[in-house]
């Protein structure tokens, strides 16, 4: 296709959902729980702390906090600009048109797959900040399936490069659940920009829609999301505890750690600072807060969740996975007295790069008894009664190898391996709901 064609196509498409109506808005329904959604004071707004002198011969307190706060607004504006430029281009490239691979004649083509294969509706959503959100949904609960699994919504959150059209959307649709995906916040004909807020304020608008206008009720809900799309799904978990599950695929416990590993030594400062300003995504702390069922899905080849690679190869080391930290901080979370020295155990299992050898480890080196762990977690979830809140004390008092027994188990049953890298779209075969026990 011609530069002219392809210049044509964009403008036809960019016109053609303009003008398409909306389907929903953020106000149409008010509830307690989006009440705080998009709250918070912008960091260019906090007071600049101030230093005194204590030497006569050094400027006067007065003086001292002047320039003192000259330089840390300085400081500050910069990191605003670093941000708002190059951290938001680095952190969120789908959405700089000019930088994206996806030429847009594929979203065009997925779009209209989805539409005409799949009989999925588009809606213009309107969030809180004014930004248009465009959305596809795909209905499955009038389907034949023995299974049920369209009675299931599954909400796909993208990470940052991809799109509904053709992103991880299409696994979960593949496996038969009805599907409900949106673009980022300047994503395709997403309207605004894809910072932090902006993108809770759309989480929050396709979730109201999901269950004012589609008619989904929040126990049937699932949040997928993949990646940086992580964010919004944790977000929406720990906003919406009601919600039947979440499920993170090559995710990670925030963004620092990764920033990291990929910053000279003399910008680390810098780019600390404006990461905790800007973009924090704390994803392992909002997860941390939902009491819902949780399936971590681990990629054994992630070379975007790693943070060290093997010296030979530079294949990965699975043991330097961030998603091992979410698993971790989880069960700590819920099950304390469990984790209770038996981490090492736990840290064992979780470096392993095969699925033989984490075989090896659970059945034969430690003799999980799955039978006695189920029987154990039901017979104290029994005896809490109807409110079986975490954290639980289970564990306390117990001996150090059916500690291990248990902290295995649970481990199995919240993280799945699947042998793949970061960008492949996961198999339908490999997408589950999340054990519930």
């Amino acid at each position: 296709m011609c530069d002219r064609m392809k210049a044509c196509l964009f403008i036809k498409d960019g016109c053609l959902f303009r003008n398409w109506p909306v389907e929903y808005r953020w106000d149409e329904f008010k509830s307690s729980s989006s009440s705080n959604v998009g709250g918070g004071s912008s960091t260019l707004n906090s007071p600049l702390r101030s230093r005194s002198a204590d030497n006569p011969g050094e400027p006067s307190p007065t003086q001292t906090s002047i320039l003192h706060g000259m330089k840390q607004a300085s400081s500050k504006l910069a990191r605003y600009a670093i941000a708002h430029s190059l951290g938001r281009w680095l952190l969120y490239p789908g959405s700089v048109w000019l930088l994206n691979k996806i030429p847009l004649s594929f979203l065009v083509k997925g779009r209209t797959r989805l539409m005409e294969d799949f009989h999925g509706k588009r809606a213009k959503l309107i969030a809180r900040d004014g930004n248009e959100i465009d959305t596809m949904f795909v209905d499955r609960r009038n389907k034949k399936d023995p299974r049920q699994h369209g009675r299931q919504l599954v909400i796909c959150c993208e990470g940052n490069g991809s799109f509904y059209e053709i992103g991880c959307l299409f696994t979960p649709l593949r496996a038969g659940y009805s599907v409900l995906g949106w673009n980022h916040p300047g994503f395709a004909r997403s309207t605004g920009k894809p910072y932090p807020k902006n993108d809770i304020n759309a989480m929050e608008v396709v979730l109201q829609y999901a269950v004012h206008r589609l008619n989904f009720r929040l126990p049937d809900i699932t949040i997928y999301g993949y990646s940086l799309g992580s964010y919004t799904a944790t977000w929406a978990a720990m906003s919406y505890p009601e919600l039947g599950a979440l499920i993170l695929d090559a995710s990670f416990d925030g963004l620092i750690p990764l920033a990291m590993r990929m910053i000279d030594k003399r910008w680390k400062k810098l780019v600390l600072k404006t990461v905790t300003e800007h973009f924090n995504l704390n994803v392992v702390d909002q997860l941390c807060k939902y009491p819902g069922p949780v399936l971590l899905i681990r990629r054994t080849l992630d070379e975007i969740t790693s943070t060290q690679f093997s010296t030979e190869k530079r294949i990965p080391i699975v043991k330097s996975n961030r998603a091992n930290q979410l698993l971790l901080q989880l069960l700590k979370t819920r099950y304390p007295e469990i984790l209770s020295g038996t981490e090492e155990v736990l840290h064992h299992w979780l470096s392993v790069d095969s699925l033989p050898l984490e075989s090896l480890i659970y059945h034969y080196l430690y003799k999980v008894d799955e039978d006695w762990c189920l029987q154990k977690l039901q017979s104290y979830r029994a005896s809490l009664g109807p409110k079986a809140d975490f954290p639980w004390r289970l564990g306390k008092g117990l001996p150090c190898r059916q500690k291990q027994q248990l902290a295995l188990f649970l481990a199995k049953k919240h993280m799945k391996n699947v042998v793949t890298t970061h960008g492949r779209t996961l198999p339908a075969e490999e997408f589950q709901l999340p054990w519930k026990l």
